[in-house]
This record gives structure tokens, sequence and C-alpha cells, in this order.
């Protein structure tokens, strides 16, 4: 039979049972609308473990000495020239920074804390870490000559200071010699998690390495605007840096880096449940149609249908409903997408999500490819679906049938 014919029919008969067939399309649109917007709750929180990772010091890419992770100390430190500058096009990078982390000892006038102690240049550190996000009490970092002290919120409540207090600053100088200086907090910031807050103080580079005695630099940090962009930019980094390890976010925290992966996983876990609780219900809705027109397939068997077509008929049936459903429940995701484009508020649960990897504030992050994906498996279900329903059919013999 021509296929004209048949999308005829099967259109047709979508029509005679109105009230099956549209509660199975809104079944297969809620469902469908719940898939985009999860799916989007997910990306979303996937992309903020990984800015969180990539804004929390790391970087796309980050430059080591080798063995410094192991032993971060001013003994592994490498120079650059003051004219240096990434070989990376700027069109792929968003800026990039050189800095001086070592460990060191905090001591208030009561309290003293195990610390990271890290020389900045503000300037450039606002634009690639998450010192561009946080609320200072007090005063930020000026520059790169700052010789003042940035502690977290959790640190300072800590050590039981306050800003415009002094502290002492212990650490290990470059000749191997222990050396000590007093900073005054200029301010203290309020990061997202209390873990950043309790470990890092930040100081102008420049101050902490006339402190250590020496010019050199401990890392490179480098943020991309697309983390595609990080295997090219690994090469130029490698060719520029020879002898040194040039690392992305993922080598540098591969907890986040697994979090970020189980994200994928539980999307695809997520769509193949649900998709496959719809097919159930597709596959009892298209049995029941069939056996309710066992008289009309016998009758178009014995006009002369053969049992290929009354298979096309019935797949056809079926992608015709999951279809118009899929559409619109499309259109009813990304519209409650764009609803929540603002956010949803969790800060009623912060230390829950905190453990999770997750923000205060989740933000839902559409991609087209899931949405593609989506339909993809959701035209499949609808051709797997109908299989056994068209198998039904064929088997119906024209006079049996016509007998009924």
């Amino acid at each position: 039979m021509p296929l004209r014919l048949l999308l005829q029919l099967s259109w047709r008969n979508l029509w005679r049972h109105r009230r099956r067939n549209l509660m199975l399309f809104t079944a297969i649109l809620v469902a469908i609308a719940a898939c985009v917007l999860l799916g989007s709750l997910i990306r979303g929180m996937q992309n903020d473990m990984m800015k969180d990772a990539v804004e929390n010091l790391s970087g796309n890419l980050k430059v080591l000495a080798p063995g410094y992770r192991e032993d971060p100390s001013i003994e592994r430190a490498f120079a650059l020239t003051e004219d240096y500058r990434p070989d990376i096009p700027d069109d792929e990078m968003i800026g990039w920074t050189r800095r001086v982390r070592v460990p060191a000892v905090v001591t208030s006038e009561r309290e003293t804390r195990g610390i990271s102690l890290v020389g900045v240049d503000p300037g450039e550190e606002r634009a690639i870490s998450f010192l561009a996000q946080v609320d200072v009490r007090g005063e930020p970092l000026a520059d790169a000559d700052d010789d003042r002290i940035l502690l977290g919120v959790e640190l300072a409540a800590r050590l039981d200071t306050a800003v415009g207090r002094r502290v002492v600053i212990m650490t290990q100088g470059a000749d191997g010699r222990n050396r000590e200086a007093g900073f005054r907090v200029a301010g203290l910031y309020d990061a997202s998690g209390t873990a950043l807050e309790k470990s890092y103080a930040f100081t102008g580079i420049h101050p902490l390495q006339k402190l250590l005695g020496t010019n050199d630099v401990t890392e490179v940090s480098v943020r991309l605007r697309d983390d595609r962009f990080s295997a090219s930019a690994n090469r130029a980094l490698s060719k520029e840096m020879g002898g040194l390890e040039v690392l992305n976010w993922r080598q540098l925290d591969p907890q986040a880096a697994a979090f970020y992966e189980i994200a994928d996983v539980g999307i695809t876990i997520w769509y193949v449940i649900l998709l496959l609780a719809l097919a159930f219900g597709l596959i009892n809705s298209l049995i029941t149609a069939v056996l309710e027109r066992v008289r009309e397939f016998g009758m178009l068997r014995a006009l002369g249908m053969r049992p290929r077509a009354v298979v096309v008929q019935v797949v056809i049936e079926s992608v015709l409903i999951v279809a118009f459903a899929l559409a619109g429940g499309i259109v009813v995701g990304v519209g409650l997408v764009a609803f929540f484009a603002d956010g949803i508020d969790l800060s009623n649960y912060a230390a829950g999500a905190e453990l999770a990897g997750m923000r205060s504030r989740l933000v839902p992050h559409l991609i087209a490819r899931d949405v593609m994906v989506l339909g993809a498996l959701a035209v499949a279900l609808a051709v797997f679906a109908s299989a056994y329903p068209a198998w039904r059919a064929v088997r119906i013999k024209p006079l049996d049938a016509l007998r009924r």
C-alpha cells in the first residue's frame, strides 16, 4: 500500500479513540517535559561542579613543577620572565595569572592555624577565580604590591581576629630557613563553602616573594572560555614550559571530576527509567487498540492488505502519538527551564548542597544535545513499543477476525 494511504489511515485512527490517545499523549508529554527539566537541573549541577573546580584556584589548566603536589614548598618554584604570556589565542582564553602558594602557619593573639598562603595579583585573580564572586568584609587586596592579608570568614572566626588586626605568618623561605612576618588583616572573604575559608589566605604576590627571598612562582593558572579548548591549550603550554607539568582541572580535582562524570550517568539512567516506564504504558495502550480493531484488521487483510502494511500502520500510529507528545513535552520543558532561569534557591539546604558539590542556588543549564538524544530515544521507544502490538495484529487471520 502507498505510504500516503497508510499515514491517512493512521491519522484517522488516532481520532477514533480520542480519550485513550489523549491520556497517552498527556502522559508522554509530562514525562518528556520532566526529562528536559530534570536533565537541565542535573546539567546545571554538573556545570557548577566544573566551575567550582576551575575557580577554586585550579583553572582549566595549571602549570606546576614536578613533585609540587606531593611537596608544595617554595623549593619547587620556577622562574618566569616579566613579559611572559601564555601562547593561547584571546578567543580561547579568559585570563591567566601567576601565583606563589606555600604552606604556612598563621597566628593571632589567641590561636594558631595551618593554612595555604597564596600570593596573587588581585586584578588578574578576579578574572579567573572565586575571588571575583566573594563578598569581602573590609577591603579587598588592592594590587600585587599590597602587603596586607585577606582571610576567610571561617578562618578569622577560628583565629578570633577581625579586620584591622595583625596576624603573624610563619613559613619556609627559598633558602630553607623559617621566615616570619606580621600582616594586617585587610578584609574577610565569604566564599560559597567553609572549606575554602579555612584553607586559604591571600596577600600580594610581590610582598610574599620578598618574604620568601625569591622572584620565582609556584604555579601558572589559565582560565579558558570553554573546556573543549583544553587539549590545544595544553599542547601550547607543554611546548612553552618544557620540563614542567601541565595539568587540567580533572587531574587537579579528581573528586570533582568523578562527580562530573556521575552526572552524565545520572542523566542517562533517568532517561532510560522514565522512557521504559512509558514503554509499558504505550505497549498496553497499543495492544488494547489492536484487540479492539480485530474486525478492522481482518477486513483490511481480506481486501488484500499485506501483513507488512499492517505492521507499518501500527508503528506509524505509535510514532505519531510519541512525536506530537515529544514536541509538546520539549516546548513545555524548555518553558519550565526558562521559568527557573534565575535558579532554584537551596539556601535552606545549604549544608547538604555543599556536601553534594552544589551551590546554594541551582541554575538549570539546557544543552541541545540532551534534547536531541531524548528525542531519538523517544522515537526509538515508539518503534520498539509498537513491535509486539504490530506482531499481534499480523497474527490475526482474516476469517477469524471477521467472525468476531
